[in-house]
C-alpha cells in the first residue's frame, strides 16, 4: 500500500484513453503531443490531452503546450479536447460527460469534499449531479451543458481524413454554413455561456440530436484541477488530494456515455503511479505513430432525405 504521507514528487501521472472502461484496450496518451484516434462500432474519436506544467509519463512529453498561451486558455491547467463522429443517432438529453469509478470512494473522501462539490455546482456547473457515496460512484453533467467549447462540423465521407486537434484551438461555433445551419435549427446560442445555459433545460436537450456521420468537437478544462501537485483549487478553497491516494484510489476517469443505454464512447483515465514501480514502465517507444490518423473509412447509410 502506498503511504498517504508520500509527497507528490514521488509520483508521476500517466494518461490513457479508449472507447471502453477496460484499461487493457486503452492507448497511452502523449500529453501535450499529437492527437490519437479511438474507434469502435459506435463512434470515431480524435483525442488530444494537454496539461500545464506536466512532469508525468511518458518522459518524452513536453512540459506544456502553446494552447495555454492562447488568451482563451491562459488560466486553464488542463484540457481534454476531442472530435467525435457518432455511427448512430444520439439524443442530446442522453449524452453525459463526467467522472465515474469502479469501486466505492466514500471512505476516502477528504474533509471538505462536500463543500468543494457545492462550490463546483453553484459556480461552475449547475448541471452536475451524481452519487459519490454509491458502490460505483459518479458525477455526470449533460455534455451539451458542461463542455467549455462546442463546435459543430460537417458530415464526413469515407475518404475524409480523421482530424488532428493538437495544433487547433477550439472555439464555440461551427466550421461551415451547413454546420451553422444546424446550430440555428436547434436555436443554439452563439456564445459559450448562452449555449450552456440553454442546454441546462432538459426540453432543449431532448430536441437536439447528434447525427450519425457529422463531426462534433468539444473542449473541456479549467483552472481548478492542478496535476502538478495533485490538488483541487476552487475559489476560496484548496483541497490537497495526494494524501488520499492508495492502490485503490489513484485514478480519475472522465467518461462520455449515453446514460439511457450505458453505452460508452470515450474514457480518459488519469492514473497516479509511484516512481520506480512496475506501473511506471515507459511505453513511449512501444508504438510508432503515422503523421496521419488515416481516413474515416466509414459513413452512414444514405437516408431517404439524402436520395434525390
Amino acid at each position: 500500500m502506498v503511504s498517504q504521507d508520500t509527497n507528490a514528487h514521488k509520483f508521476r501521472l500517466k494518461v490513457t484513453a479508449g472507447a471502453d472502461y477496460d484499461r487493457k484496450t486503452h492507448q497511452l496518451v502523449p500529453v501535450n503531443g499529437e492527437t490519437i484516434r479511438i474507434e469502435n462500432e459506435h463512434a470515431i474519436v480524435s483525442l488530444c490531452v494537454r496539461i500545464k506544467n506536466y512532469t508525468g509519463y511518458p518522459e518524452s512529453s513536453p512540459s506544456t503546450s502553446p494552447y495555454f498561451d492562447d488568451p482563451l486558455h491562459q488560466k486553464d491547467l488542463y484540457s481534454i479536447c476531442f472530435s467525435i463522429i457518432f455511427k448512430e443517432p444520439v439524443n442530446g438529453n442522453n449524452l453525459y460527460f463526467g467522472n465515474d469509478f469502479d469501486h466505492p470512494v466514500r471512505d476516502f473522501l477528504p474533509p471538505g469534499f462536500n463543500t468543494a462539490l457545492r462550490i463546483v455546482k453553484w459556480t461552475l456547473d449547475p448541471g452536475l449531479d451524481g452519487d459519490v457515496y454509491a458502490d460505483k460512484p459518479y458525477l455526470y453533467s449533460p455534455a451539451l451543458a458542461s463542455w467549455d467549447q462546442f463546435r459543430i462540423g460537417d458530415k464526413v465521407r469515407k475518404s475524409d481524413e480523421v482530424p488532428k486537434l493538437d495544433d487547433e484551438i477550439i472555439e464555440e461555433g461551427a466550421y461551415s454554413k451547413d454546420a451553422a445551419s444546424v446550430r440555428h435549427k436547434f436555436n443554439i446560442p452563439d456564445t459559450v455561456e448562452g449555449r450552456r445555459k440553454y442546454f441546462q433545460d432538459e426540453a432543449n436537450r431532448k430536441e437536439f440530436e447528434f447525427e450519425p456521420g457529422r463531426m462534433y468537437v468539444a473542449d473541456f478544462g479549467n483552472p481548478y484541477l492542478a496535476f502538478e501537485d495533485f490538488s483541487v483549487r476552487l475559489p476560496g478553497f484548496d483541497l490537497p488530494i495526494m494524501k488520499y491516494v492508495d492502490e485503490k484510489n489513484h485514478e480519475l476517469r472522465y467518461t462520455l456515455k449515453d446514460i439511457s443505454t450505458g453505452r460508452v464512447y470515450l474514457t480518459v483515465l488519469f492514473s497516479v503511479v509511484l516512481r520506480g514501480t512496475e506501473d511506471e514502465q515507459d511505453h513511449s517507444k512501444s508504438e510508432q505513430r503515422d503523421d496521419s490518423l488515416g481516413k474515416f473509412d466509414w459513413e452512414p447509410e444514405p437516408s431517404s432525405g439524402d436520395v434525390e
